[in-house]
């Protein structure tokens, strides 16, 4: 039977519907796991190659005691944290492929994990190193250290480095990160740079798998300058070229709620960046004080190839000010990024979950599906006047097949938590399990509401979140 295909091209956008948007949903399905795979293999290759390097400077055969032993187990250490490192970079890099692979919700959750494991094999490979150099010199542990550090100079730095790195991670956990400024988390965050850049000028001269090894430094050399060409790439001259080819600005600015503002920005042949509905951006506004900070914020309306907007809530000193951003500021953007969109899709039937200013990618995609689709949104806010851009929801919920349901009360109040329980979300939609499922709000709702969904028997594969997290 042959597919029934709607296409429409808007400002050099091509949009697909009915059956062609299926098949082409389903074929993006199958090229991710290859694409995936690729990656994996990329990865563990080059994994391979450091262990080798290893090996070959005399990683195990070099290793007759104690003194030895550690030697060994630091020099291995040091090579794979700075690899860590390397790929922690790439995961920094702003790479639209692998963000619409893996998607933003799980590349924060590897970031993090990755750079908590790096940071400790940074740790691990000073003390095994010089517990190995004080059993050999037979002298304690602190007199070695400091004989390290007067007799090797790119020690200094490597200490340097490695402190840079241990801060990093400890204002990216939560609990501290929650006391720090955000301009004060960023630019900690932003350090990591030098950190790794100081392992590099430590490494190379005092490695034993470079130092009389030159085919082998190269390919270490290799690694960092096409890391580093990646990051220059997407993080300076790509947006650099936006930057010139679109000339946005700042167009509109509304308050839509308390603490609540929306940001129209526009400009020219923005059909081109490819921006979907449920996907955020990074947005630089280049005034006194903000020029050198950028924001992930989603996408509150469909985009249409002529301005794009956000809608912020004041959760700080920089998302509070920007109710009072100048019309015609100067905007930088970097994405789209994210896999919040209707490529997700699996059936044909939709439900959208929002929390709080989670409502804002749901409110594209409500826009987006409810022209094709049998969708239903559950918006959870805490009052009345807390509930954004309510008069557009109700004008989309007036098409066929849309429906909106507004749940409102305290969650600290009795009752107000179990708006999102299993109980009311079906009730609310009796056939969610048979539906695609998009979740998006605070954590702590989030979390529930994706316990209730499980219960409710929607399949993993049909749920789809989308978390706030800081981006460096």
């Amino acid at each position: 039977m042959p597919l029934s295909r709607e296409v429409e091209v808007t400002d050099g956008a091509l949009v697909v519907r009915g059956d062609g948007a299926r098949a082409l949903r389903g074929e993006a399905r199958r090229e991710k796991p290859l694409a995936a795979i690729a990656i994996a293999l990329f990865v563990a290759a080059n994994g391979a190659v450091i262990v080798w390097l290893w090996l070959k400077g005399g990683g195990i055969s070099g290793v007759h005691g104690r003194a030895e032993a550690f030697t060994s187990l630091g020099r291995i250490t040091g090579l794979v944290a700075v690899y860590l490192a390397l790929l922690q970079i790439l995961m920094l890099a702003r790479l639209p492929p692998l963000e619409r692979l893996v998607g933003f919700d799980k590349l924060t959750v590897w970031h993090r994990f990755n750079g908590k494991l790096c940071v400790s094999l940074v740790i691990a490979h000073v003390f095994l190193i010089t517990a190995g150099y004080s059993l050999a010199d037979r002298i304690s542990f602190g007199g070695e250290f400091s004989r390290l550090l007067n007799v090797y100079p790119e020690m200094v730095t490597a200490t340097i480095g490695t402190v840079l790195m241990v801060m990093v991670v400890a204002t990216s956990i939560v609990i501290v990160r929650r006391r720090l400024r955000y301009e004060a988390w960023y630019f900690v965050h932003f350090t990591v740079y030098a950190g790794i850049a100081l392992a590099y000028l430590h490494q190379i001269p005092t490695g034993n798998e470079f130092a009389a090894h030159p085919v082998q430094a190269d390919y270490w050399i290799a690694l960092y300058v096409a890391t580093l060409a990646v990051l220059i790439a997407f993080r300076v001259v790509r947006p650099a070229i936006r930057a010139r080819r679109h000339m946005l600005r700042v167009s509109a600015v509304t308050v839509e709620a308390r603490g609540v503002t929306s940001i129209e920005v526009s400009g020219r042949e923005l059909g081109r960046l490819g921006v979907r509905a449920g996907q955020f951006m990074l947005w630089r506004f280049l005034t006194p004080g903000r020029w050198w900070q950028s924001h992930p914020f989603s996408l509150s309306a469909l985009p249409d190839g002529q301005t794009l907007r956000l809608t912020v809530k004041d959760v700080g000193d920089f998302s509070g000010a920007l109710k009072s951003l100048p019309v015609g500021t100067k905007v930088l953007v970097e994405g789209p990024f994210g896999a919040f969109t209707s490529d997700a899709m699996i059936g044909e039937q939709v439900a959208l979950i929002a929390g709080g200013i989670g409502i804002t990618p749901l409110r594209a995609l409500f826009e987006e599906l409810s022209a094709s689709h049998d969708v239903a949104l559950v918006y959870r806010a805490i009052s009345k006047k807390e509930v954004v851009l309510e008069h557009e929801l109700r004008e989309i919920a007036e098409r066929p097949g849309a429906e909106l349901h507004l749940l409102l009360g305290d969650h600290r109040k009795a009752g107000g938590a179990q708006l999102l329980e299993a109980k009311t979300l079906g009730k609310l939609i009796p056939n969610i399990a048979q539906r695609d499922v998009y979740v998006c709000g605070p954590v702590g709702m989030m979390d529930a509401t994706l316990g209730a969904l499980r219960r409710l028997g929607v399949p993993e594969d049909q749920i789809h979140v989308e978390r706030f997290a800081l981006a460096a």
